[in-house]
């Protein structure tokens, strides 16, 4: 995450400090869906967006490795106007009760409040980025209009947490966000975001899109659990078979973003664990937490990022372009 934010897959905190910011060059313009059949696949994976979005997600997964959410780190101002935006949804949310109606899920309130997101989003991503940028506004607040669930089915997923993830690595790429934000972006605002998500899907009683029922990670998110685990790497004490012990999710959740999960997951769910979240059950039994975080890794690149259903509602602009990688 230099100033441009030119991420490479796999690139590490390390690199992007030593490497100086390039010349920004963008011609902004408003992301548009470019997977349209299944075939078009393999432009996804070839793509330089695919390879900034992977590289943003290494780069923070990198930056966690073994850290509290609770430990100490910097909050730029940009960080605030996040933290804002994300507050505004929130208090939408109280401002627009669910409506009484037959069907007990999806509750068409969520489309007022959606509504409300729709007409303002441009509004709320100039307040954040520097003015210099405004041309950028446009094509951003694109992504954060995808990153809250779908008005129409009134669901939300995996695809729509990818956009949000999107949104975060379009503000770096224009260096709204920089290197130095790097644990903020993830133990403030993702966490934050993650949190507004949440009362979301409880308040406006939202489906899971394309869940896989007990055999999906989670029927919401995925991206925690991947950053979570990292945190947890080489930790004295806590092992991936404990997390499915409810006395230590208690008392840990708010040091460590996968037990937060956890914990989310038990309030929701009812009956034995290994029944309502057989993956997750299955993952407790791995032996290290370096180990979960590599194959969540795999797993999500499987299971989220080459799945069509998935990627054919992602946008591409030109911060993150279908255009092939550079070499």
């Amino acid at each position: 995450m230099a100033e441009t934010g030119q991420l490479h897959s796999g690139s590490s905190p390390e690199d992007d400090t030593s490497t100086p910011p390039l010349p920004i060059s963008f011609n902004f313009k408003v992301p548009k869906k470019e997977i349209n059949m299944v075939p078009d696949m393999g432009k996804w994976k070839r793509s330089q967006a695919y390879a900034d979005y992977m590289g943003f997600i290494l780069t923070l997964n990198e930056a966690v490795k073994g850290k509290k959410l609770t430990c100490e780190y910097s909050v730029s101002e940009t960080v605030e106007k996040l933290l804002s935006l994300l507050d505004t949804l929130d208090r939408w949310i109280d401002e627009t009760p669910p409506v009484d109606q037959p069907s007990r899920f999806g509750n068409k309130a969520y489309r007022s409040w959606f509504a409300k997101l729709e007409q303002k989003a441009e509004a709320l991503v100039s307040a954040v980025i520097p003015p210099e940028f405004s041309a950028a506004v446009p094509e951003i607040a694109a992504y954060l209009k995808e990153a809250v669930g779908n008005p129409t089915r009134i669901d939300y997923g995996t695809g729509h947490e990818a956009a949000f993830a999107a949104f975060l690595c379009c503000l770096c790429k224009i260096g709204a966000l920089r290197v130095e934000d790097q644990l903020a972006i993830l133990f403030k605002i993702f966490d934050r975001y993650l949190k507004v998500m949440r009362k979301l899907q409880k308040t406006y009683r939202m489906e899971p899109a394309g869940s896989q029922g007990v055999w999906g990670l989670d029927d919401f998110q995925f991206l925690p659990f991947i950053w979570g685990s990292s945190q947890l790497v080489d930790h004295s004490t806590l092992e991936p078979r404990h997390f499915v012990e409810e006395k230590i999710v208690n008392e840990h959740h708010q040091d460590y973003m996968f037990l937060d999960c956890i914990k989310f997951i038990n309030e929701m769910k009812t009956g034995p664990f290994a029944e309502h979240s057989n993956q997750l059950w299955n993952i407790s039994a791995v032996p290290t937490w370096s180990k979960v975080n590599q194959g969540l890794i795999r797993m999500y690149k499987a299971e989220c990022l080459e799945k069509f259903p998935v990627i054919q509602h992602f946008k591409f602009g030109s911060l993150l372009s279908i255009q092939p990688a550079h070499p």
